[in-house]
């Protein structure tokens, strides 16, 4: 490309934006379509709720904006506003038939309730029912993917059990085909529903946990691994490992595939990212600020004290269950935060008063001033400044780049590499401990940029996991802080050093929701309080914001 091709594209690039109707009118253009917000998502690549910011009044950018432009046009051109025009008649009203005005109103009523359910489940129309996922009868509508009943007063079974249908009048008609059965829905689906039972719109839904769940799912994948490794090496159990560890990545990726099918989101795996978000230079870093702990108490109580080491089980496996951005991220100046959007965000953090007896949130920074952050620490600044806790100010947020978000986009993948990781540990299997544990440890780290794969390039992603872990080591620091322990040291994502009866406060173990000793060491003195002796610390995992450190398991 000569000088002069660089600069036509830079022009290009800072080109005057394509103009958009305004908000009311966007929203008009897709209803007058009768389209949900779901398919015009899907159709542009990003989530729902970014649909629905674009009709309350933020603008999307770059090509994204490009091809909302066209599409809006095209809208406005098939069904064009004025005098005498009406949406197009649903396909089960009648033609000759006028509305009357207690239907008009009753339709605006159910009109206007649809839409604030769609707002919450993404509800798509359908112009030929299909089987309700919960109860089998015929269903106009599809939430979260799957057809269902809108009101739980039309879910019912299509045939009551043990009565058979009417005889049709004609005697050679061919009686109707059963049902369809219908299909399960996804565990991502059912694990929506939340812990009460009930959506938010008020539709039945099955039991908590793993309703619908197949006896043979994507788990079956590490354990037929595991064996044909073994077989290929003939018990070789030291080569078996090191052909496990070498696949772990392409494994990896092709388990999330497996766990992702039939899932409520599709997952943007190459999408446009910022400036901020790529290295500076090939050895540097990008500019987002992890907030990696790397924090040892300045002094102790005096006296001579026994320092527990404790080591935090599967932190990265943990910290998969965040809020991870859908789709492409879009960048936003001067709005309060969104708590239904994730991604990276320009702030001022507030003054940290506690590092006498608590780490700062942020990490060890050097530099003051409005640094990038990732979305778990945000969060956990406001929380921390909220009245619950109240130990600092809000952070001042200055701009974003941020997308539509989800908490459980990986918690079917993280549910299955935690299932296969108990099983190994009940079973003292340590090459498919070793297996799982590679599995999530490197699809962390390499989901940016990294030759070892090319199928995911969301460096937000790995940055929001990773400060998820992070933030999970904090949150436990404050938890034994708050339940009368010392703490005196927190490091990378699972190092964590306390003075006192520590099984009080945590339980014991190797799962991923208890903790395990490191080590134990005397520190401190009666004249000066110092930490001298705190040798054996495992300080390995303390290497600077930028380093991944290996997990205690």
């Amino acid at each position: 490309m000569s000088d002069f091709d660089a600069i036509d594209a830079l022009l290009a690039a800072v080109g005057p934006q394509v103009e958009l109707p305004p908000p009311d009118v966007r929203r008009e253009l897709r209803e007058r379509a009768r389209l949900s917000k779901a398919q015009v998502a899907r159709t542009l690549g990003v989530s729902p709720s970014t649909v629905g910011g674009w009709e309350s009044g933020r603008d999307p950018v770059d090509e994204t904006r490009k091809r909302y432009a066209y599409l809006l046009d095209g809208l406005a051109a098939k069904f064009p506003a004025g005098p005498g025009t009406e949406p197009s008649p649903s396909p089960s009203a009648s033609p000759s038939l006028p509305a009357s005005p207690s239907l008009s109103s009753s339709a605006e009523v159910e009109a206007e309730a649809e839409a604030e359910v769609e707002d919450a489940d993404d509800v798509e129309s359908l112009a030929v029912p299909e089987p309700c996922v919960l109860c089998g009868s015929p269903a106009g509508h599809r939430v979260a993917g799957f057809a269902q009943h809108l009101d739980p007063a039309d879910c019912r079974p299509a045939t009551a059990p043990g009565s058979a249908p009417e005889p049709s009048p004609d005697a050679t008609a061919v009686p109707p085909a059963p049902a369809p059965e219908p299909p399960a829905p996804a565990p991502e689906a059912v694990a929506s529903q939340g812990r009460s039972g009930t959506r938010r719109s008020g539709r039945p839904t099955g039991p908590a946990g793993r309703a619908f769940q197949e006896p043979h799912g994507p788990g079956d994948l590490i354990g037929e691994a595991v064996r044909a490794a073994l077989d290929e090496h003939r018990g070789d159990i030291d080569a078996a490992l090191a052909a496990l560890l070498k696949r772990a990545i392409p494994d990896a990726m092709r388990l999330l595939d497996e766990t992702r099918k039939g899932a409520r989101y599709d997952i943007v795996a190459h999408p446009w990212i910022p400036d901020i978000l790529r290295k500076q230079t090939s050895r540097g870093a990008d500019q987002v600020w992890e907030a990696r702990p790397k924090w040892t108490r300045r002094e102790l109580p005096p006296g001579r004290h026994e320092v527990t080491a404790l080591d935090i089980n599967g932190a990265y496996l943990s910290a998969l269950k965040t809020h991870l951005p859908l789709g492409q991220l879009e960048h936003t100046a001067g709005l309060p935060h969104d708590r239904r959007r994730a991604g990276v965000h320009l702030i001022t953090p507030p003054e940290w008063e506690h590092e006498a007896v608590l780490p700062n949130p942020i990490g060890n920074r050097d530099e003051p001033g409005p640094l990038w952050v990732t979305e778990p620490t945000l969060r956990l600044l406001l929380r921390l400044s909220g009245p619950k806790h109240a130990l600092c100010a809000p952070p001042e947020i200055h701009e974003s780049y941020t997308s539509g978000a989800t908490e459980n986009l990986l918690e079917k993948f993280r549910v299955v590499l935690k299932d296969a990781r108990d099983a190994a540990i009940a079973a003292d299997d340590e090459v498919t401990l070793e297996y799982v544990k590679a599995m999530y440890s490197k699809f962390v780290s390499t989901m940016g940029e990294s030759n070892y794969n090319r199928e995911l390039y969301r460096p937000d992603w790995m940055h929001i996991i990773r400060s998820q872990a992070f933030s999970n080591l904090w949150l436990k620091a404050l938890k034994a802080h708050d339940e009368g322990l010392t703490v005196v040291r927190a490091m990378g994502t699972d190092e964590l050093h306390v003075i006192g009866d520590w099984h009080r406060v945590f339980p014991e173990g190797r799962g991923v929701t208890e903790v395990k000793t490191k080590d134990v060491y005397t520190a401190g003195s009666g004249a000066t309080g110092d930490t001298e002796g705190t040798s054996g610390t495992g300080e390995t995992s303390g290497t600077g914001d930028r380093d991944l450190p290996g997990e205690g398991e």
